[in-house]
């Protein structure tokens, strides 16, 4: 428990304490469950992405008025949503529209694309998707002079990188990856993804510990809020497939990005099998550094179907 938590508890036990000798009926918004560790929502993307946020105290949560936002999904791969090889793009533009009910100033969907950018945008479905909302909004960003040199001072394997500038500026950043498989790493989900906002990726395969540097990279890009489309999961052949897709129609949300990507490793199928969070070297390392918790079984997990 967080010292916020406490202070919640702690305030509820008072008000209990009162209405006990006095006979108030405490309104229900004040003796409310608390927020769950985990979100977990099933129903179509839009609706259930709004539900996921909610559950979690809604997006005015995260986001305050005047705020910069910057929204990271998958959209790295030119293939259309039936794919899973990017987020949803309703996951995205429902984010998008929270975000500007919360009073957002800036909002920007980012990534650095691994095929041309003008086909990840367009065939992914996200830009034309935001654009009704905004069409300077949905970019990807693949040139070096976006990119700021970044040290990492908790950084094991990766002590330095080049970081998007807009991300850099931002002052919340919420992780929306697509459910996936990764030939090198198992699953991409919203720590593996924080990798489309570094420059260089060649160098996190090659010169460095892969699933250290996804770590290390994290300690500098932890996503205030972690929405995870698991409307349809890639669960073989990713991360740009084709392979077998999961219809899954879920949505899950944290403010732990590794409690939600283990969920994530835990709800779904993988290759054919279940696998245990722990056996996801990154997620496991980053539970161990105290960048999250991967033990879900030991979380509050709130799951509703619309």
């Amino acid at each position: 428990m967080n010292r916020r938590e406490f202070l919640r508890y702690q305030a509820k036990g008072v008000l209990w304490m009162i209405a006990g000798g006095s006979g108030i009926l405490l309104p229900k918004r004040l003796i409310a469950a608390p927020v769950p560790d985990i979100a977990v929502v099933k129903g179509a993307p839009a609706a259930a992405t709004r539900a996921a946020v909610d559950l979690l105290g809604g997006m005015k949560q995260f986001v305050k008025p005047g705020d910069r936002v910057v929204i990271k999904p998958n959209m790295s791969f030119p293939t259309p949503p039936e794919r899973a090889s990017n987020t949803h793009p309703e996951v995205v533009r429902e984010l998008v529209i929270m975000c500007k009910e919360a009073g957002a100033s800036k909002i920007l969907v980012l990534d650095h694309t691994l095929a041309r950018k003008e086909l990840c945008l367009e065939r992914s479905g996200i830009r034309k998707a935001c654009n009704p909302i905004s069409k300077k909004m949905v970019f990807a960003l693949n040139d070096d002079r976006f990119f700021k040199a970044t040290d990492i001072p908790e950084g094991k394997s990766m002590t330095s990188t080049d970081i998007m500038k807009e991300v850099l500026k931002s002052n919340v950043l919420i992780a929306a990856p697509v459910a996936k498989s990764h030939s090198a790493t198992g699953v991409s989900l919203s720590m593996k993804g924080m990798m489309g906002l570094n420059y260089d990726r060649r160098v996190m395969h090659g010169k460095y510990d892969l699933h250290t540097s996804i770590v290390d990279l994290c300690t500098i890009l932890k996503a205030d809020l972690t929405v995870i489309d698991g409307t349809r999961v890639l669960s073989t052949n990713g991360p740009g497939g084709p392979g077998k897709v999961l219809k899954r129609d879920t949505v899950i949300a944290s403010t732990d990005m590794v409690a939600a990507d283990a969920y994530a490793v835990y709800i779904f199928e993988w290759y054919g099998k279940r696998f245990k969070p722990r056996q996801v070297r990154h997620i496991r390392e980053a539970h161990k550094r105290g960048l999250g918790r991967m033990d879900v079984e030991n979380l509050n997990v709130k799951t509703i179907d619309l």
